[in-house]
């Protein structure tokens, strides 16, 4: 699993400087490792969780990126059963009033149990 750094190692777009708020790295006994940030890039924002998907099964994962507006942006990935690291990103959407308004949520859940929650990870 990549953890990230403060700030995003990726270059400057075309949107300004990257700002990176992230949770703790968790894992739970099913075999699901996540960390869930909150991306800034110029004006616009993003949720993502960096993730990894040791269970050897497949597993469903809900992103929430929740704003200042209570607007909530909602995307859903599909965990495929391998054992690489990956992550699942939230549309960017223009943002306003600074990083630490916003919370991002990833809930891993597992798709063939009736949809169990396996983990939940938060930017803070």
């Amino acid at each position: 699993m990549r953890t990230p750094d403060a700030a995003d190692p990726s270059p400057p777009g075309p949107h300004g400087s990257t700002a990176v708020r992230c949770g703790p790295a968790l894992s739970s006994p099913d075999g699901i490792e996540a960390q869930t940030c909150v991306v800034a890039q110029g004006d616009t924002v993003r949720a993502r969780t960096y993730y990894r998907n040791a269970s050897g099964e497949e597993r469903s994962l809900a992103l929430s990126l929740m704003g200042p507006d209570g607007r909530t942006v909602l995307t859903r990935c599909a965990l495929d059963a391998g054992d690489e690291p990956a992550q699942c990103e939230t549309p960017r959407g223009r943002g306003t009033g600074g990083l630490a308004r916003y919370t991002a949520i990833a809930e891993f859940a597992d798709r063939a149990a009736g949809g169990r929650l396996l983990l939940r990870s938060g930017s803070n």
